[in-house]
């Protein structure tokens, strides 16, 4: 019998990772879409438009129970994914409200609802390692107390106890993936590596001449998207519900970041990148990064994409976009001197 999976945030990075993911094993994927994107598709539907044929989009939002409800009321799913947040840290500090109440409201419904209509059905949250912020170890594993330093990552340790809650209060299979920074071409411009690799393609280009940038000395643990969203499906196929946390196990800071996506193309980033410290939050959460031991030995689960290719992939898909919509403009290979290299 085909397996059918519910997918939250299916228009995002991840969920549309993780929706190439299960198609490519077989699954029946649902997405849940706010009702604006199926009037604009072109606009909302990018990272899925190579998708749509085969898959099951539903209208609903995080802020109606009722919606939700009636989504899940009308389809047997054996599996859910629940990815869509306000996820930009940088955001839930200029407005908390909207953050708090998307995602922990929005959690809390979902949960809710497959307690009542389908408590047969699997569940996965997406976690963050922004739940640990001020860590008081490092590397941060499954078991290290989470002090969050923003709206977004307190927002998600609610999540996190509510799923555990539903877990342990009403039986559910329930789990949590506490998922390390993981990036990918198809991450927004708002995040520091697309905001940096895309202006490392338009400097390259001429259209640009400089990124600003805040603190160069932070420190993540980043990973790509792809490999992330395969350890979210492999935690719903265990015996036992239980929370993972996702990582590379390696950090890097920003400078090294812009030193390598300028590096792409031949450019030294202390010529192009500005220090801004309107991009500085208010609170910093200064070094993050991963133990996924648990992950490994449990999941089987292992990283397949370096840093440095996931930085080289990024720039050059940024390349090709910008030189595709540049009349006149070099090949993308031309572009960025790297005839023989391989995205």
């Amino acid at each position: 019998m085909t397996k059918k999976a519910l997918i939250s945030g299916i228009t995002g990075q991840d969920g549309s990772y993780l929706a190439e993911h299960l198609l490519g094993l077989g699954y029946e994927v649902h997405g849940l879409v706010r009702r604006v994107a199926l009037e604009a598709p072109q606009k909302r539907f990018g990272r899925i438009s190579h998708l749509l044929d085969d898959l099951i989009l539903h209208p609903a939002s995080l802020e109606s129970y009722p919606s939700i409800f009636h989504v899940i009321s009308q389809h047997n799913f054996d599996e859910c994914y629940h990815l869509a947040a306000q996820s930009f840290v940088a955001e839930s500090f200029a407005d908390g409200f909207s953050t708090l109440n998307t995602n922990i409201n929005g959690t809390h419904y979902v949960l809710a609802a497959l307690r009542e209509l389908r408590p047969k059905c699997r569940f996965y949250f997406a976690g963050s390692s922004e739940m640990f912020g001020n860590a008081d170890e490092v590397p941060q594993k499954e078991t290290t107390s989470f002090q969050p330093r923003s709206p977004y990552g307190i927002s998600k340790v609610a999540g996190f106890h509510l799923t555990k809650n539903y877990r342990e209060a009403y039986g559910l299979f329930c789990v949590n993936g506490i998922l390390f920074n993981h990036e990918s071409p198809r991450r927004g411009f708002e995040f520091v590596t697309r905001k940096t690799t895309s202006a490392v393609a338009q400097i390259k280009l001429g259209l640009a001449s400089e990124l600003r940038i805040g603190n160069l000395e932070a420190k993540r643990d980043w990973g790509h998207a792809r490999d992330y969203v395969s350890a979210m499906h492999l935690m719903l196929q265990q015996e036992k519900p239980d929370d993972y946390v996702i990582a590379s196990g390696e950090t890097h800071s920003v400078r090294e970041l812009c030193e390598l996506a300028f590096g792409v193309v031949d450019l030294d980033y202390r010529d192009y990148v500005k220090v801004d410290e309107r991009y500085y939050r208010p609170a910093e959460v200064d070094l993050l990064v991963g133990d996924a031991a648990k992950a490994r030995k449990v999941l089987g689960w292992k990283l397949r994409v370096s840093f440095a290719e996931l930085i080289q992939e990024m720039v050059l898909s940024d390349l090709e976009a910008y030189s595709s919509t540049t009349v006149g403009a070099l090949s993308t290979a031309e572009a960025a001197g790297l005839s023989g290299a391989k995205p």
